[in-house]
């Protein structure tokens, strides 16, 4: 059985159940006032690129506090991120909390930035899964150099780290992403907190006074 879609929109036969494309994506966000369109990637790549409108919400924070945000969800509610990977893990989450009628962008920002839609721009980073296959494949190759001029038992890095990716995928989860996530460079100069990006969220409705997308945010 397909997820369920917000009344009135249509998805892609090419798209993952309960996905939206990005021109799905825009006519719902010109048709529908009170759509609420939740980022759920770092307060960093928010800040770099994200979805004029947009609230952020990182993946984190909400795998913390899900009952609370959903209680602060409406009807129309999109979830986004660099990917789709992040917000359907949301997705799967908040369900479990009880909000059973979420969709999520397929190709991310990045692909609703492509295809022409809204978005505002701040200084350009490497986004969390960019970084995640550098640092792993960084350590594959340290692990098979250490094997070789060092001692055989350094190659044992490469192992683990083809263990941790395949048990990512089968789990769709990922460890490095969450380790990466709380370093230095990845904190904006303003991170979410459960009382301004959670709370702060009105209950079913899309803005708030003092609630402003990170493009805005003095």
């Amino acid at each position: 059985m397909s997820a369920p879609t917000i009344p009135g929109s249509t998805t892609s036969q090419t798209a993952a159940p309960g996905a939206l494309s990005p021109a799905e994506l825009q006519s719902l966000i010109s048709e529908r006032p009170d759509l609420l369109v939740l980022d759920v990637r770092s307060a960093a790549e928010f800040e770099a690129l994200h979805i004029e409108g947009s609230f952020n919400v990182p993946l984190p924070l909400l795998l913390e506090h899900p009952d609370e945000l959903a209680v602060r969800l409406g009807s129309d509610v999109v979830l986004v991120c660099q990917s789709g990977v992040r917000s359907e893990q949301a997705r799967q989450r908040l369900a479990a909390s009880g909000v059973a009628d979420l969709q999520v962008l397929a190709g991310g920002v990045p692909g609703y930035a492509a295809a022409g839609g809204g978005v505002k721009r701040g200084p350009v980073r490497w986004h969390l899964e960019r970084q995640v296959r550098m640092a792993a494949g960084s350590l594959v190759i340290a692990g098979l150099a250490g094997g070789r001029f060092v001692s055989p038992r350094i190659r044992m890095v490469a192992g683990v780290i083809g263990t941790g990716l395949t048990f990512s995928a089968a789990t769709n989860t990922c460890a490095m992403g969450r380790a990466l996530a709380v370093m230095p460079w990845n904190r904006a100069a303003k991170e979410p907190t459960r009382e301004s990006a959670i709370l702060g969220l009105p209950v079913g409705s899309r803005r708030a006074p003092g609630i402003i997308d990170g493009a805005d945010a003095a």
